[in-house]
């Protein structure tokens, strides 16, 4: 039976070819992702590692929890704890840290690093051992700065050149005194670091006389515990707390695994997408196989084989075709890693690293091919073991019992009902406590669909009816096929159904959701532009001031957030300028008025619900400073994602700030917007390349990007197991041509020509993937409204949009899959010999 095995794997060499390529490519998706991420993972852990260095033991500062009338506030690193730390035995370089966020402009003005990873720190003393610089010397003064090297390349700056920067909003405008190297993380990720001298960072950061950080290098003989045995001596408890470099290491690293194993993950969902889409087409090629070798299985059994054996046989050829499939995936999984190092190197966003392949990743490769690929040919060769050989010898068995297709028929419209309903059920429930009934039911209406596909390929096939009788004999002979084995139909269709399901639904919910988010900007602002900084940072206080100060801007507000203490609880004020923040806003009133002045505020109405207030409703406040204050419920407010919460007075709130600071800067405009406007806010706050200056229309755009580039992510995902499926049409177009070869050659016989042939090969392709796309571009905008209903519990303006026109494209895509999908089939049904067809068996 082995050799019998090996012989019908080699004997249908071809045939094969095409499951071999689908379990290939799902395993090179796999094996691609584990040695993508694991060679990431390896590089930042590195990298992060040789960061610290300079460092032994941290000096970090605690922040105590909220509690009763209090809010918890971080304590305070000064310069008498750091001359304390440097003065125990043991220790020996001792650095002051500060570090905040800086925006860095281009030669072109451009933000350098997209501002999420611009960040900016102190260079301490004269010579820092973090910082080796290559050229010039430290920064000295207000007016000197130091760049890392890679930002210096990638900006073609050099010392001596003057550069414009941002902390917080007002533009700075020092001269680039040094250059250096650092293993910093960001830095590696494409972002950049400056270094100012210390004082004008404690400036610059709000941090006068204080640190961040304080790190300590132990003196030689001295261990990193024996060092911070000794700072936890000098140390306060309350007031900071002491961690070792390598458990500072060691923490970064477990954060950089824990990062990559949620990409690790996303990215092996998309695989397994790919390889659930291959499992159609090893059925499907190992149903058809043994099909077209049922008498010579018959045999088999007539001279001795049992069952056992037949299906064991069927089996080890399942293991040869995953075993070869999960090698050559291997090895195109490595090379699949290996460019994409390369691509994300060549954008200068990881550090530099060896490409990693561990025994790990080998081991996944081969048993996900292998074991793939058997538990999908299992069901055919236990089917074809159970036929009995007298009757395979006469090809009794060729069709299913009508007991088989009732019995599948109630099981697909019982998981089918099933998924309906709980998918139903989820949508009556509120946001997160309905995604997992979501996906139980999705899985289960997906299966019960894929159940059913034969039952429904009849009447949908027959719609099309009319329009194949345009195309003649050609026409109504697809239509047959098509027809003539249901269960094949419904396998092959179901790959390419799964594909479109989810790129579908993943469409309607991304359009509803951009169009749901437009509403909610246009219905809830009223002012012309809003100002913030590029990458979410708070703003200087001084940046209103200015725009105030301009002649076309008649109104002006700040936004500024500050955390109290309410009922126990701790809740974020919004502070805003209450004579214009009704005149910048369009915020729906539930009760009361919108009035925002001395002790008198607004609040949306699930907070008001949570704590039991209405209009006139009095409560207290402990704000962070500790002071207590009463304020008075003037009007509650429809909520949403951009405005919620408590509204009160900037002039009532700011005296409590600890650190006052604007999140961002609404105004209104004497002449609305126009670009000459917009051109002259951004003149006034000096082109600052950290600022954004928007409107409702850049607001819309920007969101729209958003959701553009994360739709582009996913159809690149799912492209794998598109093209899985157009391998699964063209297998099944293949194998049924060689199946029917004397019919082929009988219709030559009688008359029809080769384009005849060719025609009714590509019809019963095109009608295939049609009935797979409309499923599955159905279940995709079923799936769409039900996630939506779940969002919408929880977003007010939320609305079903539908893309007709992507739509419309899906299904052009599946006529194109069916169309190219049926070239190497048709051509080589049209090029049978018709005598030798005939004649064949």
């Amino acid at each position: 039976m082995f050799r019998t095995a090996l012989r019908n794997v080699l004997a249908h060499k071809a045939r094969l070819l095409m499951t071999v390529l689908a379990v290939m490519l799902g395993v090179a998706f796999v094996s691609g992702t584990l040695v993508f991420t694991n060679t990431l993972s390896e590089a930042y852990q590195k990298s992060s590692a040789k960061g610290f260095d300079q460092v032994d033991v941290a000096i970090q500062p605690e922040t105590p929890e909220d509690s009763g009338d209090t809010v918890g506030k971080e304590q305070k690193l000064t310069q008498a704890l750091l001359d304390k730390a440097a003065e125990i035995p043991g220790a020996g370089t001792t650095i002051g840290v500060v570090s905040g966020f800086t925006a860095i402009a281009d030669k072109d003005g451009k933000l350098i690093g997209g501002g999420f990873q611009s960040q900016g720190a102190n260079y301490w003393g004269k010579k820092d051992p973090r910082y080796p610089l290559s050229s010039g010397h430290a920064p000295q003064g207000t007016n000197e700065i130091a760049i890392d090297s890679e930002t210096a390349k990638r900006a073609g700056y050099k010392v001596g050149d003057t550069v414009r920067l941002s902390v917080d909003g007002p533009v700075l405008t020092p001269t680039i005194v040094g250059i250096f190297t650092t293993d910093d993380g960001n830095v590696a990720a494409g972002g950049s670091l400056t270094l100012f001298d210390t004082a004008t960072a404690q400036q610059l950061f709000d941090r006068v006389g204080e640190y961040d950080e304080i790190d300590v290098k132990a003196a030689v003989g001295t261990s990193q515990t024996a060092l911070r045995s000794a700072l936890d001596q000098v140390v306060p408890d309350e007031i900071a707390s002491t961690t070792t470099g390598k458990q500072l290491a060691d923490d970064q690293a477990d954060q950089i695994a824990s990062a990559m194993s949620g990409m690790k993950t996303a990215l092996l969902v998309f695989a397994g997408i790919a390889l659930f889409v291959g499992t159609f087409i090893i059925a499907n090629t190992f149903t058809m196989l043994v099909a077209q070798r049922t008498k010579e299985l018959a045999l088999l059994r007539a001279v001795g084989a049992s069952r056992r054996q037949v299906t064991r046989s069927v089996l080890l050829e399942a293991f040869v075709v995953g075993t070869v499939a999960a090698v050559a995936g291997l090895a195109a999984g490595v090379g699949i890693g290996a460019a994409m190092r390369s691509l994300v190197g060549s954008l200068g966003v990881v550090p530099d690293g060896p490409l990693v392949i561990s025994p790990g990743t080998v081991a996944t490769a081969l048993i996900v091919g292998v074991l793939i690929t058997m538990l999908a040919a299992w069901l055919p060769g236990r089917r074809a073991a159970k036929i009995p050989p007298v009757a395979a010898m006469s090809s009794v068995h060729a069709k299913a019992t009508t007991k088989s297709l009732v019995v599948r028929n109630t099981l697909g419209s019982l998981l089918a009902g099933a998924g309906i309903a709980v998918v139903l059920y989820a949508t009556t429930m509120s946001g997160s406590d309905g995604q997992a009934p979501m996906g139980i039911g999705a899985v289960l209406l997906i299966l019960g669909v894929f159940v059913l596909t034969p039952l429904l390929s009849r009447p949908l096939i027959a719609a099309a009816a009319p329009v194949l009788r345009i195309f003649g004999v050609s026409g109504k002979l697809a239509r047959q096929n098509s027809v003539r084995n249901p269960r094949r139909t419904a396998a092959t269709a179901s790959a390419l159904m799964i594909g479109l399901t989810l790129i579908t639904g993943m469409t309607v919910m991304a359009g509803s959701l951009q169009t749901s988010i437009d509403k909610m900007a246009s219905s809830a602002i009223k002012a012309d532009y809003v100002v913030s900084m590029a990458n979410g940072n708070s703003l200087s206080p001084d940046v209103e001031k200015t725009l105030a100060g301009l002649d076309d801007v008649t109104d002006t507000s700040s936004l500024r957030n500050s955390p109290a203490r309410i009922d126990g609880e701790t809740e974020y004020l919004t502070g805003v300028n209450g004579a214009a923040i009704a005149k910048l806003t369009a915020l729906t009133i539930d009760n009361g008025a919108f009035k925002v002045d001395g002790t008198r505020i607004v609040v949306d109405k699930d907070t008001a619900a949570s704590h039991g207030w209405k209009a006139g409703s009095d409560f207290t406040v402990s704000y962070e400073d500790g002071k207590k204050q009463s304020l008075t419920v003037a009007g509650v407010y429809e909520g949403n994602e951009m405005i919620n919460g408590i509204i009160l007075d900037n002039a009532t709130l700011s005296p409590h700030q600890t650190d006052t600071y604007d999140m961002q800067v609404m105004l209104k405009t004497a002449g609305g917007t126009s670009d000459a406007t917009k051109d002259k806010l951004e003149k006034a706050l000096g082109d600052n390349p950290a600022i954004q200056v928007q409107d409702k229309k850049d607001i819309s755009e920007q969101i729209s990007q958003m959701f553009t580039l994360m739709l582009n992510m996913l159809y690149g995902l799912l492209a794998m197991a598109v093209i899985v499926a157009v391998l699964g049409v063209i297998n099944t177009l293949a194998m049924s041509v060689f199946e029917r070869s004397q019919e082929i050659g009988m219709l030559r016989a009688i008359g029809l020509d080769r384009k005849g042939i060719k025609r009714m090969v590509r019809l019963e392709s095109l009608v295939i993937s049609l009935f797979g796309g409309v499923l599955g571009i159905g279940l995709g905008v079923f799936f769409g409204w039900a996630a939506g209903e779940l969002i919408g519990s929880s977003m007010a303006t939320y609305e079903l949009v539908l893309p007709w026109a992507r739509m419309g494209v899906f299904l052009l895509l599946a006529a194109t899959v069916g169309v190219l999908a049926a070239l190497w089939p048709a051509r080589r049904a049209a090029r049978l010999n018709m005598l030798a067809a005939i004649k064949s068996e």
